[in-house]
């Protein structure tokens, strides 16, 4: 599963971890890619000695590690996968795409980082991926609306059954999230399924965020046009 950040990603991530038939892996591809650009994201020296920093190592687990369960989901960040990595190397996964209308992603992330960038919010990156693996794409506004068809939507265009046991999940943390869950995963802890959907827009944008919201919309319109309604299924 293809997301940027701050896009329901991790509760996706709790969804299909609640499932008996499922195993989770979270964001396997961070500390390479915090070890590549030298960021200074935060608990980043955490980040970067919980993982392996060679993304030949991370891709080849991905694809051909073991796993104990029929289903394996793995929480992809799009900007954590660089230009310099093969995509050939993921070829064998099969890709969704969960995306978020960026004004809410930016709302959400600027309280976190004060100036985003739009690499980092991935948004070019999924594009790019999406054009090139293809897949479902599933809206965060569609899974809060309407979680048991959206998500019944997205098994079926994977594949796999889908289970009620992704509607609700114990709070807390999990041993499967990554160390960088004390910085990020607050909410997500304290959550026991998705929360309603609201139609407004929550805390304002900051002003000097508004040309970034601009230069966002054009992405997210170009993967969320492929999004799977929920009312057509």
């Amino acid at each position: 599963m293809w997301s940027g950040p701050r896009n329901l990603s991790t509760a996706m991530m709790r969804s299909f971890g609640n499932r008996s038939d499922c195993t989770v892996v979270d964001e396997p591809l961070y500390a390479a890619y915090l070890a590549e650009t030298g960021l200074d994201h935060p608990g980043r020296e955490e980040v970067i000695a919980s993982q392996p920093t060679d993304w030949r190592v991370v891709c080849a687990d991905l694809t051909s590690g073991q796993v104990g369960t029929e289903v394996q989901y793995q929480k992809h960040m799009t900007h954590h996968l660089l230009a310099g990595i093969d995509r050939e190397a993921l070829t064998g996964l099969h890709h969704a795409f969960l995306v978020r209308e960026p004004e809410r992603v930016l709302t959400s992330y600027a309280k976190v980082r004060d100036e985003p960038t739009l690499e980092d919010l991935g948004l070019p990156q999924q594009v790019e991926l999406f054009e090139r693996y293809g897949g479902p794409v599933v809206d965060a506004a569609d899974v809060l609306r309407d979680p048991r068809t959206t998500l019944s939507a997205l098994c079926a265009a994977l594949g796999i059954d889908f289970d009620d046991a992704m509607l609700a999940w114990p709070p807390g943390p999990r041993e499967t999230d990554g160390v960088w869950a004390q910085h990020w995963y607050t909410g997500v802890e304290a959550s026991t399924g998705f929360a309603p959907y609201s139609p407004g827009s929550g805390d304002p944008l900051p002003d000097h965020l508004q040309p970034l919201l601009e230069r966002c919309r054009p992405y997210y319109d170009a993967v969320a046009a492929y999004r799977l309604l929920p009312e057509e299924n």
